[in-house]
């Protein structure tokens, strides 16, 4: 008879069962672990870091370039306090390299205006003429209504609604005509855009005018409104001014064509007379030889003028 040392234990197979199903074998074990190993690769970890670290730097990237687009508008919108060598229209440059980021954050190019009220000239050759409205080629008076008038105009200045009968200057219409046809013509006037925008649009209809500066482009010098063609972005050598009062080309005279100014006057020639100046003065270099030339009635050097004023067939504008 053999003796054991331990007893032996007999199980049921209902607890024989419970053992095997918590006590799975080695196989499934494995399994499960190779199963859990590959929920959490490494290469699913290191994805999810590169993402995240490109969101951060992206992010990054976009501040900068904001601080730098909002720092160059700032710069743009501040006048500088150095006097600039040229006046006119600079094109603002870009930066030349832009990431791939970067390049949806590009400053469109703009205009950098260095107080020139005109844009450039599209023909370096064509000279302009400066007119002003008012007595020079216009005369216009309030209520209550004249015996002559070509037109009215009801602006509405500090809150009202005002008249005003529109007398033209005999020939206006010839004299913008045939000057159009070489010149730029600008008209500059001291009047108030509410009104003079509305007079121009009915004097001239054809847009035979280039531009219109009204009041808010000229200079107040000891209360006086005073045009300064400096400001125009042209030659000084290439344009004129023709105004009845000296006070707005008090800073270049030399420019200046004076006018007698026009009240009612039926019989008045004085456009006529700008025609044929015009058309005499195309020979000169500089504009302002012409002026000269002119106004002293002489010949001479000067553009290859062979003659003054007289020579040509008219008078000289009375003064």
């Amino acid at each position: 008879m053999i003796i054991l040392d331990r007893p032996i234990i007999v199980q049921s197979p209902e607890m024989v069962s419970k053992i095997i199903k918590r006590t799975p074998p080695r196989s499934i074990k494995r399994h499960r672990l190779n199963h859990c190993r590959r929920k959490t690769s490494p290469a699913k970890k290191n994805a999810s870091f590169s993402v995240i670290a490109s969101i951060n730097k992206s992010i990054k990237t976009c501040h900068r370039r904001l601080v730098r687009l909002f720092s160059k508008l700032a710069h743009i919108a501040t006048p500088s306090t150095t006097k600039r060598r040229h006046k006119g229209f600079k094109l603002l440059k870009q930066e030349e390299e832009f990431d791939e980021f970067e390049s949806n954050f590009i400053v469109p190019r703009a205009l950098e205006f260095d107080r020139c009220l005109l844009p450039p000239l599209i023909s370096e050759t064509k000279r302009t003429i400066f007119l002003d409205l008012d007595e020079t080629l216009v005369h216009s008076s309030p209520d209550p209504p004249p015996k002559m008038y070509d037109f009215l105009v009801r602006p509405h200045i500090e809150g009202q609604f005002m008249n005003f009968y529109v007398l033209k200057r005999p020939g206006v219409d010839r004299f913008l005509e045939e000057i159009s046809k070489k010149y730029e013509v600008v008209v500059f006037t001291a009047g108030l855009k509410q009104y003079a925008s509305q007079v121009l649009d009915k004097l001239d209809p054809k847009g035979l005018i280039s531009y219109r500066l009204y009041r808010d482009s000229c200079k107040q010098v000891e209360g006086k409104f005073v045009k300064d063609l400096s400001e125009m972005g042209r030659d000084l050598g290439k344009v004129v001014i023709v105004d009845d009062n000296p006070n707005a080309y008090s800073l270049q005279p030399e420019n200046a064509v004076p006018i007698r100014p026009f009240v009612e006057d039926g019989e008045d020639r004085e456009l006529e007379k700008l025609v044929k100046f015009f058309e005499w003065c195309e020979r000169f270099e500089d504009m302002r030889v012409a002026v000269k030339q002119y106004f002293s009635g002489g010949g001479g050097s000067g553009g290859g003028s062979t003659g003054g004023a007289e020579d040509h067939g008219f008078v000289q504008l009375d003064l």
